[in-house]
């Protein structure tokens, strides 16, 4: 299925695919799989950098086999002017993977992981001490079926 972009051109996207199914991939070995030249794919990468398209390159991690068996789905109900400022401090926090700005019911969710219940309860009793937190409702993911963020382009 192919899928319009409103700001990229259809040769980043094949860029951004092929970096999708192997990041550590050359620029040598995308531009042969393309059949693009080289100076063009490091080019086109350095741009979508620039655009902030990519925003870097990490390794994909088993959370659970390094000792992380919780994670946490949390959502916060803050004082509505101080809502950047919470947002802002939970993004700094180590255990802290997702930081998302909701509407509904409460205005933040974040995802979080622990190595235990205990380090997860003190987590949420320091976030309902923060300044401007009203509450907190916290789920415990029971299985986790799927987690990755590449959407398939």
């Amino acid at each position: 299925m192919d899928v319009e972009f409103a700001s990229i051109e259809t040769l980043d996207v094949e860029i951004l695919k092929a970096l999708q199914k192997d990041p550590r991939s050359s620029y040598r070995d995308i531009a042969r799989k393309i059949g693009i030249a080289v100076g063009t794919v490091h080019a086109r990468i350095q741009k979508l950098e620039d655009q902030k398209i990519i925003r870097g390159f990490s390794v994909d991690l088993d959370y659970s086999k390094l000792g992380y068996a919780l994670t946490a789905v949390i959502l916060m109900r803050v004082k509505g002017k101080h809502l950047r400022d919470v947002e802002a401090k939970l993004s700094h926090i180590n255990n802290v993977c997702v930081v998302y700005d909701v509407t509904g019911d409460f205005d933040v969710a974040v995802i979080a992981k622990f190595l235990s219940s205990s380090a997860m309860d003190q987590f949420i009793k320091e976030v309902l001490s923060m300044d401007y937190v009203e509450r907190t409702a916290t789920s415990i993911v029971l299985n986790n079926l799927k987690e990755n963020y590449n959407i398939r382009l």
